[in-house]
């Protein structure tokens, strides 16, 4: 018997033919059909959120990346100008650095020679002993020796500039004027130059007069007295020379503007960025890798400054001595993108192995079953936590938030944090959160009771 369609009844069908599959909404009721179009809506309202929040997010990270290495630098540029203390220990060790030392040292004896002539002196010195009485043959041998004793005696009065200028008493004489000439220093660097430090014609040099006043006083209390010729004079030593320096004044200028403000700038964007991201996880260990790469960027745009600035030296300047002042003059910008290359891997570390990863899983896995069976080999040998296992157990996250906001907070209140710092810091949150998953103890089931026949 067929129905009205010419199907047999009972629902069958000819053999061969596919039977009809039902429309997919066709046997919901009214509210699965309204619970239905609510989970369509909702799919499709997070499809176009995460189609504007992608973008929008690696572009503020991106941002906000190539905005720390500016920061860095501005940061340096700041402190050199408003912390006495900092610029001081910066420019410090130029004082006890050989090659300083010596280039200093060249400089003050060959300006003490240019009042002081030994061999005018000597044949002076022959021509009056000739004068009263001096055989000609001795007084000729005499002449003879000038040029050598000229030399010796340079030596001589190197010698003794080298022992100032590598005495306590210049060390201290270059840390007090460099304490009282910051300000002429800043003015510099500045462009606007200064009596003690002056920038001429894209060279940077300091006034020695003080240093040459310090090595008479001292030949003159060695017994060379011909060093009173020398009056008061204030050679200048260059220290900078580049054909780019206007550049470079302006744009440290403009780093010193912006240096108090850029990093929280560029801080506050990757952040953003991870709060737009639909994965806020993968947007952070994107944020990490990227600021470490900035740095990393950083410190090869430093490397190849400093082969470029070597290269264009005048003959005037000794390059072993500019390197020196070069090197010493960033080597806190060194140490900051260190810090914040390492602090960059660290957070990144973080955010990836905390995260759904298949390697991420295992590591943690693997972490907890080592904890577990130390636990267990602990309470075997009677080292048992108690009540204070279970309250750690039961506040387990809180704990752990705790200890992650307590390693920043001494991150943050550390002076000058280094790279070192942050890896030990690092070690140290690792090593307090093992010890929590030792210290919790989930408290036991009780055992179900055995039926006591079949149900």
């Amino acid at each position: 018997m067929s129905d009205a369609f010419g199907k047999p009844a009972g629902g069958s069908t000819p053999a061969g033919d596919a039977a009809p599959g039902p429309a997919p909404d066709a046997a919901l009721t009214a509210d699965e059909r309204a619970e239905l179009e609510r989970l369509r809506a909702q799919v499709a309202a997070r499809r176009r959120r995460i189609g504007w929040r992608s973008p929008l997010a690696v572009l503020l990270i991106l941002v906000g990346c190539v905005l720390m290495p500016l920061s860095v630098v501005g940061v340096w540029a700041r402190n050199q100008v408003t912390d006495t203390d900092r610029f001081v220990a910066n420019v410090t060790p130029l004082a006890a650095d050989p090659s300083v030392q010596n280039a200093v040292a060249d400089r003050v004896t060959a300006e003490i020679f240019r009042y002081v002539d030994v061999a005018a002196i000597t044949r002076q010195t022959v021509d009056l002993l000739a004068e009263r009485g001096l055989s000609p043959l001795v007084a000729n041998q005499l002449r003879g020796l000038s040029v050598p004793l000229a030399g010796a005696i340079r030596g001589f009065v190197r010698d003794k500039v080298g022992e100032v200028v590598s005495s306590d008493r210049f060390q201290g004489a270059w840390v007090t004027a460099v304490r009282v000439a910051h300000e002429q220093m800043v003015a510099a660097l500045s462009g606007e130059g200064s009596r003690s430090v002056s920038v001429s014609q894209g060279v940077v040099s300091i006034n020695l007069g003080a240093f040459v006043a310090a090595a008479k006083d001292g030949l003159v209390s060695a017994g060379f007295t011909a060093a009173e010729r020398v009056p008061n004079v204030s050679p200048q030593f260059e220290v900078f020379s580049s054909r780019d320096l206007a550049r470079a004044q302006d744009a440290y200028r403009l780093l010193e503007r912006v240096g108090t403000a850029l990093p929280f700038v560029a801080i506050g964007l990757i952040l953003l960025g991870v709060y737009v991201a639909p994965g806020h996880r993968r947007a952070l260990v994107g944020a990490g890798l990227g600021v470490a790469a900035s740095m990393l960027l950083l410190g090869i745009v430093i490397t190849l400054l400093r082969t470029a600035y070597l290269d264009r030296l005048p003959g005037t300047v000794s390059a072993t001595t500019a390197a020196t002042v070069f090197d010493t003059l960033v080597r806190f910008i060194r140490a900051g993108l260190r810090t914040v290359l390492v602090v960059g891997l660290v957070v990144a570390a973080a955010a990836f192995f905390t995260g759904p990863s298949a390697t991420a899983v295992r590591t943690r896995h693997g972490f907890h079953t080592g904890i577990g069976w130390l636990r267990q080999h602990g309470e075997a040998a009677g080292l048992r936590t108690g009540p204070v296992g279970t309250w750690v157990h039961a506040n387990l996250t809180i704990l752990r938030l705790a200890l992650v906001a307590l390693a920043g907070l001494v991150f943050v209140f550390i002076d000058r944090p280094t790279g070192k710092d942050v890896l030990v810091l690092a070690a140290l949150l690792v090593v307090g959160l093992a010890i929590l998953e030792f210290l919790a103890r989930p408290p036991h089931p009780e055992p179900a009771p055995t039926p006591a026949g079949p149900v």
